[in-house]
Parts: C-alpha cells; structure tokens; sequence
C-alpha cells in the first residue's frame, strides 16, 4: 500500500492543501458569477388593462412620508406639451385650492381681454363727458400704475365730468373672513377703484437730537406720512390709552376701525410701511377723485340715448403687466378686479360681476375640464372654492398649450425669482438656474402648489400638489413638496 508523501502530513503541507483548496474555489465562483445588480425601474409604467400611467416610486413615496400622510394630499402630474395624465394621487377628490384658483383667472383674462385692459368706458354729450368704472384696478396703484385713464379725464376739454354708477358686486366675496377688512391682502372690490382701495403709510426712522451741546439727547416722534393725503386728517397717533382688542395683530402699525376710514397708528423703533384699505363709497371716490384731478367731478346716472351717444372703451395698461403682478406675488385685488374686467366683455354690460363671467367661461372655454371647479371668486380668498388635482393640471396644460411658453413662464413666479418662489426650487449656480415656475396657495391649514417642473430630460411637466387639514406649521409640507418635485425633476 502507497504511503503519503511525509510534507502532505506535516503541518506546512496541510496550510498549503488548504490554500490551494480556498484558490480553486475562488476561480470557480469567479467563472460562475453573474451581475446581481437589480435593474432601475422606469419612471413611468404603464398598466396594461388600463393603460394609464403610474409612478410607484412617487406613490409609495408620498404613502410613507410622515409629514403627508398625517393630512390630505393630492397630486396630478401631466405633460404639458401633450397633456397625457402621467400620475394621479387623489386626482380626482376635491380640494381647497386657495390661490392657486388665480390661475383660472389668468385664463379668464387670456379668453376674454384683448391685450391692453379696459380702463373705463364713455361718452360725450355737449360739455359733459359721461364714464364709468370697468373695474381696472390700475387708476394710480401704487404696484402696477397706469396712469392712462388719469391724463385721459385731466385732459378733456368738456367743462363737466360725470361720473356713472355701474352695479357692481359686494365689497367683499362670498365665504370671506370678515375680520380681515384691516390686512392689505384684503382690498374692497369696486367698479372704478383709486389707489388699489387702500391708504400707504411711510415711517421715517425716530431721529435723536441735542437741543444744544451737553444736554440730554431727546428722541422727535416718530414722523408718518400718509397717501393719498387726504386720508391724513383721519390719521392720528396711538395714545397712552390705546389698547388692542386680543384678536387683532400685534405687529401691525396701522389699524383701521371696522365699519369707518379711521385710521390709528403705533410708533415704532424703525421705519416702516403699512398698507390698510380704505371703506370705499360714491360720495369718497367723487370727493378723491376730484382732488385727483383738481377738477369737479359730479355723479349721474349712465343713460346714452341709442343712435346718438358713441359709446367708447379706453385702453389702458398691457394686461400681461397686470397678469405678472398679480401671480408673482399672489395679489388679490388685482384677482378679483381682473374678474369683473373679464364680466364688462360680456352681456349687457350694465353690471360688473365676477359670477357671469364664470358661468360663461364654464359652460364655453372651459366644459371639457375633467371636473367642473367649484368657482366663487378671483383671488381665492374664499374657502367655498373647490379644485381637484387633475382639474388644475388639465388647466396648466391647456395655458401651455395656447400660450407660447415664453411668455407663459415670464407671467408666473420662477423659483429663485421673484416673489412667493424666491427662495426655493432653483439650481444655486451661479448663475441661477429655476427649474420651478407656478403659483402657490395658502390658507390657515391649507399649502399648495401648481406649475411647471423642467426636468432634466428637458420635458416641462405640469404638476398639482394640493395639501389641506395640516396641523400647525406648513414647513415641513413645503420641504416635502420640493423633495419629491426635485426628483420628478431628476427622474423624468
């Protein structure tokens, strides 16, 4: 019988069977080895039995996030170039839309303005020139002013100028909270507005003066100046006395009493500006208006004998001035003034309202929506407003696809722009880049967002991210929504 070799037995031989062992081993796997590596699932998917599309990414996404799903959420993504539904989230539920229902406006607009606005209309008769209110909220505003319609009155010849009543809607819009009548959000509605229907108050900084060298340093009170000046006799300063009721805003300057122009002010540290709108009336706006233009002016009724009197229209500013301002910043005045501009182009034109131009535009330009809006104002003030996600992105598809997208991305705010988008949804740089641009929403309990994400592949994306019922602070459902909107961007 053979014997082993005597080095196989020994120790040494046994460590080198055993590393030739472990070597063959080695090379076998090597040979025998695949790539495990798990394919990346598509973006989009497309069921089969329905055809629709889906992003289960996003979904799951949006199921297991700890900030979503404590409120509602809703999301509708879609192709602005073609407008095919690419994901659907609670699409088709109802929503509070907040300002994001001024983008129907903007369509409005776009459907029924011609390209300048309608500033006032008129006719003359003898020396008098007779004209009423269209509505056009740009009669010297202090953000976007016009002041075409002012060059236009001071200039005519006629010896009288008679200001006409149009019936109009109420001050404020259905569902609106009383108690914001003192905010600068909130403007009354009227049909030939002065001065956005608000007074501006300026605040120098406090001065400090020596009245002569080695005295005491005495601090002048703090001077404010108030415009248009003739609400600066109903102006006056808080006294030692004055105390606020414990629902009004502490870090207001200007308050206003509720049912009259009556205006008190805080002094303060630093300068500063304060806006509050006025009570609007005839009797006001005949006595402003006259100051205005160092003219009398005399209220009438609006009575053109037909055949006789020509009635006219003039045009006033750019509309796309009015639209830029209105969406950048989230201006509600400038909404709710655009709606009753969009109502004297249709009908009889005896009244101004905001309602007739949205029965018409529903059962006209927009009836083949995937569901019929819940449409109360312009601004979206008014928690009676009711959208659903995939509602609002067919609308941002349709501007898409009839304005040329240009202009249409120069009317919204960009992000890392200008106004509510300033500091979010943009490529840092420099320079930079905004991926982002849309209008959003907010309310108490209620943060939304709607537009256009660039993505990466260069597809612009329309995009619906409603998010109503959030307790406390919205912060964290803004982080959320540029978190799953920047990988969208990504991804698509």
């Amino acid at each position: 019988m053979p014997t082993l070799p005597a080095s196989l037995i020994t120790g040494q031989g046994r460590r080198y069977a055993a590393l030739l062992a472990l070597a063959l081993l080695s090379l076998t796997s090597a040979c025998g080895q695949t790539n495990t590596t798990p394919p990346v699932p598509p973006a989009i998917v497309t069921d089969s039995a329905t055809g629709r599309a889906d992003m289960p990414w996003l979904r799951q996404q949006l199921d297991s996030s700890r900030t979503l799903r404590r409120q509602q959420i809703g999301v509708a993504l879609a192709d602005a170039a073609t407008g095919e539904a690419l994901f659907g989230y609670n699409e088709a539920k109802y929503f509070t839309p907040a300002s994001t229902m001024k983008l129907l406006s903007l369509y409005a607009g776009l459907a029924l303005l011609p390209d300048s606005l309608p500033s006032l209309r008129y006719f003359s008769r003898g020396d008098t020139l007779f004209f009423q209110g269209t509505g056009d909220p740009t009669f010297l505003h202090g953000d976007v002013p016009s002041r075409r319609a002012y060059s236009f009155l001071l200039g005519r010849p006629e010896k009288l100028l008679a200001y006409c009543d149009i019936a109009c809607v109420p001050a404020y819009g259905p569902g609106w909270t009383w108690d914001d009548f003192n905010y600068y959000f909130q403007p009354e509605r009227t049909a030939f507005p002065l001065y956005g229907n608000t007074v501006r108050f300026y605040a120098s900084m406090p001065q400090v003066v020596r009245p002569r060298p080695g005295a005491p340093a005495q601090a002048l009170p703090q001077r404010v100046r108030v415009f248009p000046r003739a609400f600066a006799p109903l102006t006056e300063r808080a006294g030692p006395d004055f105390r606020l009721s414990p629902d009004q805003d502490d870090e207001m300057h200007v308050y206003r009493a509720s049912l009259e122009n009556r205006f008190t002010y805080r002094l303060g540290s630093k300068k500063w500006i304060d806006e509050v709108p006025y009570r609007t009336s005839r009797q006001l706006l005949l006595r402003l208006l006259g100051d205005t233009l160092r003219r009398a002016i005399v209220g009438t009724v609006w009575h053109p004998r037909p055949g006789q009197d020509s009635i006219r229209t003039l045009r006033g500013l750019r509309a796309d001035s009015l639209y830029r301002r209105m969406l950048r910043v989230s201006d509600n005045f400038l909404a709710e003034q655009l709606l009753l501009m969009t109502s004297s182009r249709l009908g009889y034109r005896d009244s101004l309202s905001g309602a007739r131009a949205i029965r018409y535009l529903l059962k006209n330009q927009l009836k083949d929506l995937p569901d019929r809006p819940d449409w109360v104002d312009g601004s979206g003030l008014s928690r009676l407003n009711l959208l659903t996600p995939r509602t609002l992105t067919a609308l941002l598809a349709r501007l898409h696809q009839q304005v040329p997208e240009p202009r249409l991305l120069s009317l919204l705010a960009a992000g890392g722009g200008q106004g509510t988008l300033r500091r979010r949804y943009f490529e840092a740089g420099p320079p930079k880049q905004p991926w982002f641009w849309g209008k959003t929403g907010t309310l108490t309990h209620t943060c939304n967002l709607a537009g256009y994400v660039r993505c990466k592949s260069g597809r612009l994306v329309a995009v619906t991210f409603f998010n109503n019922s959030i307790p406390g602070n919205d912060q964290a459902t803004r982080n959320a929504m540029e978190r799953l909107l920047h990988e969208v961007r990504e991804r698509l």
